[in-house]
């Protein structure tokens, strides 16, 4: 075993034991725990068999919440996005998508896009944030389809502003190409645009929204969109051997995060603020030299904190605060692509709303006093 593995088993098992905690982890359920959230509404209901029943049922349910015409379950997010955009490929006749290369298809689906379907990307910008219209605008060759990560997360979980979000959108139309927004966190937007998950939803040809990233679910998520853009993923989702013979247990817990989290998200939202604002008055007070909340007011239930340390000695150091006082206050740092400097991702769930700016504090100088033996 690796130092590294070494610390990894710590800091799963620190998170396990914490008394306080901002979120839990993913890693960090236990099978049985996560099977005791999948008690059907109706024990009686038939099983699903390749797509009816319960999910057919939560399909209903995610068109109904976005304003769509209809939606697809899908058994991953990368299967959705990536048929939504050949779909639109062939309908526009362009196999040019324009996104960001920070977005999810250009850094974590292994370039499957241009091996599996045959498109290409163009990026209106490099910068690490949203684009904007004007970029759209001016990009020097046609595309068919503008894809939007809402919220972008490599950059900090960005949103554009709600009229910046409406000109990108009429920008792409003026270049006659249709849009599709990567929502897998879309379901926590509504904060900050100010507008209801319909409205948010319509301004898009296509939306694909995650069960698991904000409402906690298995696994799984949709496409939704137009009756007969659904209707064309479905075939293509065969094709892609995404035709599941039974998936009731994501179904289950997907509709279980609609009904128990989506309306908490809101909550969420302004208590990850609360924590930014905490944390930064916490770590201006401190032995640290430098830091940053990324971005300052959190867009959404989750942001970036940068310090200049090792990603090692941070995570070290956020083990050691679990394993010695139960309060677990960063998981794993990441290096930064600045040398010396690293990164983390902070989220705020239902834990965290019981934490008070007191709190943040105590547990930010404990923290910076393991950083500073």
């Amino acid at each position: 075993m690796t130092d590294d593995d070494d610390l990894t088993e710590r800091l799963l098992a620190a998170g396990r034991a914490a008394d306080r905690t901002l979120s839990p982890g993913a890693r960090e359920a236990t099978v049985g725990e996560l099977l005791a959230g999948l008690a059907a509404p109706d024990p009686e209901e038939p099983a699903d068999l390749y797509g009816d029943g319960v999910v057919a049922r939560l399909e209903r349910r995610v068109a109904e919440l976005l304003g769509t015409q209809d939606a697809a379950f899908f058994p991953s997010g990368t299967m959705a996005q990536q048929i939504a955009l050949r779909c639109w490929a062939g309908r526009t006749g362009n196999p040019v998508v324009a996104l960001h290369p920070m977005s999810h298809p250009e850094l974590w689906e292994g370039g499957a896009l241009s091996l599996v379907s045959g498109l290409r990307t163009v990026h209106p910008t490099t910068d690490p944030r949203q684009p904007t219209a004007e970029e759209v605008a001016e990009l020097a060759e046609p595309f068919g389809t503008l894809m939007l990560e809402l919220p972008l997360r490599g950059p900090g979980f960005l949103l554009p502003t709600w009229e910046e979000l409406r000109a990108l959108v009429d920008a792409a139309r003026e270049r006659d190409a249709v849009v599709h927004f990567d929502g897998a966190r879309l379901w926590e937007s509504t904060v900050h645009f100010g507008r209801p998950l319909q409205e948010i939803a319509g301004l898009a040809d296509s939306v694909y929204v995650s069960f698991y990233k904000s409402l906690g679910g298995l696994s799984g998520a949709a496409l939704a969109g137009s009756t007969s853009l659904v209707a064309e993923a479905r075939v293509w989702r065969h094709r892609y051997g995404g035709q599941i013979f039974r998936q009731f247990p994501q179904a289950l817990s997907a509709l279980a995060g609609l009904d128990g989290e989506l309306p908490r998200l809101p909550s969420y939202v302004a208590g990850a603020r609360a924590v930014a604002s905490a944390l930064a008055e916490a770590l201006a007070g401190g032995p640290v030299p430098w830091f940053r909340i990324n971005p300052e007011t959190p867009h959404t239930h989750q942001f970036q904190v940068w310090l200049p340390y090792g990603a090692e000695r941070l995570t070290e150091a956020g083990v050691r605060l679990a394993e010695d006082t139960g309060t677990l206050l960063f998981r794993r740092w990441s290096p930064s692509p600045v040398p010396g400097v690293s990164v983390t991702e902070v989220t705020v769930t239902a834990p965290g709303l019981t934490w008070t700016r007191e709190d943040v504090h105590r547990a930010v100088e404990a923290f910076t006093a393991r950083i500073h033996p």
